[in-house]
């Protein structure tokens, strides 16, 4: 699938970021993820905290989101996860 047909953000690394982190930290450690970028960490919590009314359907990086969705799902029934907004440069 070409990029621009399953969608693209500049949110996109990022949220490969938080993935990469949370599949590389271990399911019984506290994690702590800095992030500068409030929007982003705004889509994330809306989809988490939005349950079975929140629909990934037309969402930009879709493949993407629900990864990080499913990968902090599995990490905040181990241990606490944050992620918390920084200041940027």
């Amino acid at each position: 699938m070409e990029r621009e047909e399953e969608g693209s953000s500049s949110n996109r690394p990022e949220l490969a970021a938080i993935v990469l982190a949370l599949r590389c930290t271990p399911m019984t450690t506290l994690m702590l993820y800095l992030c500068d970028i409030q929007a982003l960490l705004k889509i994330v919590k809306r989809w988490v905290s939005g349950g079975g009314k929140a629909t990934l359907a037309g969402a930009p990086d879709a493949d993407i989101l629900l990864e990080t969705i499913e990968e902090l799902r599995k990490k905040t029934a181990g241990a606490a996860t944050f992620l918390v907004k920084v200041k940027a440069h």
